[in-house]
């Protein structure tokens, strides 16, 4: 597998967040929360209204918003978590152990344990304690839902500023809940570039993006809540077997054949199929790019007759 360490791990994405309320929802919904346990203080992000005010009442709901994950419970109060990149929950059994450095907290029911656990020493995941609708909807990215909107708002809202269209996806105030992994699905199957500008679509290019971008997330919501109706996803990754070019680089496109490329940025990978979405054009690694400038090859026929060198 051609990532290191630090790439293993991809924040969850609307899929992954779905598929883990869908497993929720059976376990705790009509549920009393019994206790909440905090290993880290540094998880919790307010003050008001406390963590033992939550204790006693029963779950009402449970709500995406964005990327994250709202618990409400009697009294319009709503625990909000966000799991960040390496934030994962588990469902245990009542009264599991907070062992490690890695286990945060635990939210304790008569039949089990919801245990939030997040990998590495960088601990980036938070719990809000809110009251109110208004303070639930603060929160909230702003992102439209592209699954409730048609295509003339995804339009409006991605044409707002003119970015290119891998930053216009992953951006939590244009699009909600997409990132990384599922914007790398979604311009493939609509046969776009990572960088292509979104005020120079054409038209037949917007009905590829819309109708890619619903269709990807459907897909993987479907299949990943399938899965979770069996067993609590306990291990939620980015890199999925069945997804075309995301996590697949160096290996063959499902619908040409070419080998997937990619753009290595920080911590992140853009993935593409160059054949498929750039018209064969090679799309420049900044980092390599400014140390190979005109030697950097533009096209995959030239990039090819390096290999053969």
């Amino acid at each position: 597998m051609p990532f290191g360490p630090a790439s293993l791990l991809n924040m969850p994405e609307l899929p992954d967040i779905e598929a883990y309320i869908h497993a929720l929802e059976p376990r705790i919904l009509a549920q009393p929360i019994q206790q909440i346990r905090l290993a880290c203080p540094f998880l919790l992000r307010t003050a008001e209204p406390s963590l033992t005010n939550l204790e006693g009442r029963i779950v009402r709901g449970l709500r995406r918003i964005g990327k994250r994950i709202a618990i409400g419970v009697e009294g319009d109060l709503w625990l909000v978590l966000h799991l960040m990149i390496a934030g994962r929950l588990h469902w245990r059994a009542p009264g599991a152990k907070l062992a490690g450095r890695q286990s945060l907290a635990a939210f304790d029911f008569s039949h089990g344990s919801l245990v939030l656990t997040e990998a590495g020493t960088k601990h980036r995941a938070s719990l809000y304690v809110v009251c109110g609708e208004q303070a639930l909807q603060s929160i909230d990215p702003g992102g439209i839902d592209v699954l409730s909107s048609n295509l003339n708002s995804f339009r409006d809202a991605l044409t707002a500023e003119n970015r290119t269209l891998k930053r216009a996806l992953t951006d939590p105030r244009i699009l909600s809940g997409i990132g990384n992994a599922y914007s790398d699905e979604i311009l493939h199957a609509a046969q776009l570039s990572p960088i292509a500008l979104t005020q120079k679509l054409k038209p037949d290019e917007w009905q590829r993006l819309f109708v890619a971008t619903r269709d990807t997330l459907t897909l993987w919501m479907n299949r990943l809540r399938t899965e979770a109706e069996s067993a609590f996803p306990e291990k939620v990754t980015a890199f999925r077997k069945g997804m075309a070019v995301h996590g697949r680089y160096g290996e063959s496109c499902p619908s040409c054949g070419e080998k997937i490329q990619r753009i290595r940025y920080a911590d992140n990978e853009t993935n593409y199929c160059a054949r498929c979405q750039t018209g064969g054009k090679l799309l420049a690694d900044r980092s390599l790019s400014r140390l190979l400038k005109s030697d950097w090859p533009r096209t995959l026929d030239e990039l090819e007759s390096l290999k053969r060198r």
